[in-house]
């Protein structure tokens, strides 16, 4: 009795799509990622074994560099315009008449670090010029002009207008600062009647045979 033979059919698969799709998700990637922006001054925080991940919206930072220096920075990673309406405030209280060309720039500043006698001429500067000015620091340390206290006033004014909830008060301090200077920052806060605050810090692994490495072990 003859074999009867099987009809074969082609194993070749075309991969074409599946490259397609590939670009496609990669693109997808590449495009929505949001990059954190370039710290202009390096900052050493100390550790610490907490790992609350850092707000990225409706939040106030308060940075303080080993120089003892201060900056203040809004995040605003989903509407940028949230920092204008903070400096709009600061203008108005303060009587800076600050231009809407300098509110807009403020838009694109990460932190600033001057005082508000020099805000109008950093604004004036391109964004290049502003990442290479050597800023002085916000004025803390004589109570009696501690500038800090104004900028905390601005931005909670400006999310209330909004009906935002201001998050959170984030202080990111280099190991290296001083005390009189964190008190400062501090007494700024108490001035606007906020007591709450989160500090930045580098996050370390649990030392061992500590309590919580103790409380780890028995955990898992």
């Amino acid at each position: 009795m003859p074999s009867v033979k099987m009809p074969r059919h082609n194993t070749d698969t075309d991969m074409t799509p599946f490259v397609d799709v590939a670009f496609l998700i990669l693109s997808f990637f590449m495009l929505a990622t949001k990059f954190k922006p370039p710290e202009k001054i390096p900052i050493k925080t100390p550790g610490s074994v907490l790992a609350d991940k850092l707000p990225a919206n409706d939040a106030v930072m308060i940075t303080i560099d080993s120089a003892d220096r201060v900056f203040f920075s809004v995040l605003s990673e989903k509407d940028r315009t949230i920092k204008s309406d903070v400096l709009k405030k600061l203008s108005e209280s303060r009587g800076l008449n600050l231009t809407p060309a300098q509110l807009k720039s403020f838009e694109n500043v990460y932190m600033v670090g001057v005082p508000l006698a020099q805000i109008g001429s950093f604004l004036n500067l391109s964004e290049a010029e502003q990442k290479q000015f050597k800023d002085p620091g916000i004025p803390i340390l004589d109570s009696a002009t501690n500038e800090l206290v104004w900028w905390i006033n601005a931005s909670v004014a400006a999310f209330s207008d909004r009906d935002i909830k201001l998050k959170d008060f984030l202080v990111k301090g280099d190991n290296q600062s001083k005390y009189p200077t964190f008190e400062a920052i501090i007494s700024a806060m108490k001035r606007n009647e906020e007591f709450k605050y989160q500090l930045i810090t580098s996050l370390e692994g649990v030392p061992v045979n500590s309590d919580l490495d103790r409380y780890n072990k028995k955990k898992n």
